[in-house]
């Protein structure tokens, strides 16, 4: 996991992202512990209290658990919740950007027909769509590409 401290995107919300990343690519599936607090800070050289702040809350959203004495593991069920999540994300982005192009005077039929393309280009091959890397960047930041 590598740390932009220029970004301006939150240390603690690059580890999120970073952690999440991690656990989508199976690199840390349920079940496996994840690096202590000091394990982490000592690894990317960030200050404890930054990473207790990204536990913490990957553990509030359900992400993570911790064991008293043992350590904090990938919880069960983690990889749907996030999948979910970027799905979400992925419709609420969509509902954006049919209003944007409603105000822009692009026929619905039009709009539905790229959607339509889009999904056709999915289960026709299977490769990903061009821009598809970007977008699911977006969605793991939550900023705009």
């Amino acid at each position: 996991m590598q740390i932009d401290k220029l970004s301006r995107t939150p240390i603690y919300e690059q580890i999120i992202q970073g952690l999440t990343r991690e656990i989508l690519t199976g690199i840390l599936p349920e079940g496996s512990q994840i690096p202590s607090v000091r394990e982490m800070s000592m690894q990317l050289s960030i200050n404890p209290n930054t990473i207790q702040k990204a536990y913490s809350e990957m553990e509030r959203q359900g992400l993570t658990a911790s064991a008293p004495g043992i350590g904090r593991f990938v919880a069960a069920g983690a990889v749907e919740k996030l999948r979910h999540g970027s799905a979400m994300a992925g419709l609420d982005g969509l509902r954006e950007a049919a209003h944007a192009l409603a105000l822009a005077g692009v026929a619905e039929e039009e709009a539905l027909s790229a959607v339509r393309e889009a999904y056709r280009r999915v289960r026709g091959n299977g490769e990903p769509l061009p821009g598809a890397a970007e977008i699911e960047e977006h969605n793991n930041k939550g900023e705009p590409t």
